[in-house]
């Protein structure tokens, strides 16, 4: 069992897709569904690494953070009514904590370089919240940006060369696919919210950030990935079975994932980094 564990495929995939799926089953009542995504992480998290936060490194900002995005995410959820002032509030602490996460990386970098490196991260993970949380009462369109990001994610980090950053995302992604599933299963939408939405855009916002600021992502591949939120706004047919709308949904995410991951594999010369 232990070296079952072991295996790749199932610290970053079976086994968060297998959380993922639990958590949907057991919370969906209670609109709590939405932890899914984090529970698909923190499973990835557990198997690969561990939880440990001392030294605070970039990597382990970067797990707290995606540990308390879904406790904020509840409670804007639950005590707070959404609003777009409220969209764009979270959308600048997301970059805000962004810029905290790699405080100490860019603080080795000159003036100009640190700016234009961590003003841009900042930039990509506070779009990529701020429009995610637009879509949080669409829990389609919330899974299939999901599945983008952290399909997409991960792959594009494996490429940058972060196997590390690369499997935590694909766990997000299983955890999305695992939310995408029990929608489609059931025939029946379940709630992502602000619990889901955040969780899945800070968290693979920051890993892919990290994954340029601290290993060879280039940076338009992060660009490409900006679009994916754009992306799955596009039409659905709104009136046909939910099966229908997350393929339609999820395809438009795919298809753009994979416009970013193209040029992190060109970027790459072909070859993931060791």
């Amino acid at each position: 069992m232990e070296e079952l564990l072991q295996h790749p495929a199932v610290q970053s995939g079976v086994a968060p897709f297998l959380a993922a799926l639990v958590v949907v089953a057991a919370l969906q009542f209670v609109r709590l569904g939405g932890l899914a995504a984090v529970a698909a992480f923190c499973v990835a998290v557990f198997l690969i690494s561990g939880f440990a936060f001392s030294p605070l490194t970039a990597t382990r900002k970067i797990v707290l953070l995606g540990l308390v995005a879904p406790v904020v995410g509840v409670l804007v959820d639950f005590a707070f009514k959404p609003t777009r002032l409220g969209q764009v509030v979270l959308a600048l602490a997301a970059g805000a904590a962004s810029a905290w996460a790699f405080m100490s990386v860019l603080q080795q970098k000159d003036l100009t370089q640190a700016l234009l490196i961590g003003g841009g991260s900042a930039a990509f993970v506070a779009w990529l919240v701020g429009f995610g949380l637009a879509q949080a009462e669409q829990p389609v369109r919330a899974g299939a940006m999901g599945l983008g990001l952290g399909l997409g994610g991960g792959v594009a980090a494996i490429l940058g060369a972060s196997a590390l950053y690369g499997s935590y995302a694909l766990a997000l992604g299983a955890g999305s696919a695992a939310f995408l599933l029990w929608q489609v299963v059931t025939g029946k939408r379940i709630r992502a919210g602000a619990t889901f939405m955040l969780s899945v855009t800070l968290t693979a916002g920051l890993l892919l950030a990290g994954t340029m600021v601290l290993a060879q992502l280039p940076w338009y591949s992060l660009a490409a990935f900006a679009l994916l939120p754009l992306a799955t706004r596009l039409p659905v047919p709104e009136r046909a079975p939910v099966f229908v709308q997350a393929t339609v949904a999820s395809t438009y995410a795919l298809v753009v994932a994979a416009g970013a991951c193209a040029l992190a594999w060109q970027s790459s010369g072909g070859m993931p980094g060791s």
